[in-house]
């Protein structure tokens, strides 16, 4: 739920973001796009792709400005880019012009993430990331995750894998109940902490005679 509400998907009822200690508005996807946010969402072959269409054109998805500025794909552009960034996500097989429902879970994972590369993402939001996909291709997204946070990407992930978040975080934010319950460095954090923290806290009253 915060990914997406950060993601500008869904409406906060309360609060503000700040990047760079600066407030924005994050009302709707092309606020949070704008703003240089990007969701890889859990729910991936509903919310993340469009299945008949390429690996190039789902790439285009968060930039159609760029690609269509007078509303004309610029097909040369688009296969530039796309070619750019899908080999910066190692996508396999190596065919832009192939239906992404054709791909690996893990492949179409990629170009999802090629598509935010290409919109000029600096905030990347991860909702299980590796969910439906198999071991080597989860080592694959843990190293390209590693890479992009080394490339100068801030990186938040939700998973409910606690060995994920353990090998991927340099911090972990624990939430119950819609709140805040602790925030545990790489230092401090285990299954043990991070389960304290995420059991609801319950106040215990007494009756009244």
């Amino acid at each position: 739920e915060l990914l997406r509400l950060l993601a500008g998907a869904d409406r906060a009822s309360s609060g503000a973001v700040e990047i760079d200690g600066k407030a924005v508005k994050l009302s709707s996807p092309r606020d949070a796009i704008a703003a240089g946010i990007g969701l890889v969402p859990e729910e991936r072959k509903r919310e993340g792709i469009v299945p008949l269409r390429s690996i190039s054109n789902n790439m285009a998805l968060a930039s159609m400005g760029v690609f269509a500025p007078r509303g004309v794909i610029d097909h040369t552009r688009l296969k530039r880019v796309a070619a750019e960034k899908m080999k910066r996500v190692n996508l396999r097989p190596f065919l832009l012009d192939r239906p992404i429902r054709l791909f690996s879970g893990g492949n179409q994972q990629k170009a999802i993430i090629g598509r935010w590369l290409a919109a000029g993402t600096r905030i990347l939001l991860f909702d299980e990331p590796t969910r439906g996909i198999d071991v080597g291709a989860k080592r694959e997204i843990y190293d390209l995750i590693f890479k992009l946070a080394r490339d100068g990407l801030a990186i938040a992930v939700i998973s409910s894998e606690l060995p994920e978040l353990l090998h991927l975080s340099d911090r972990i934010l624990v939430m119950a109940d819609g709140r805040q319950t602790g925030m545990l460095s790489r230092a401090q954090a285990s299954e043990e902490a991070i389960m304290r923290l995420a059991a609801p806290r319950r106040t215990m009253t007494r009756p009244v005679a």
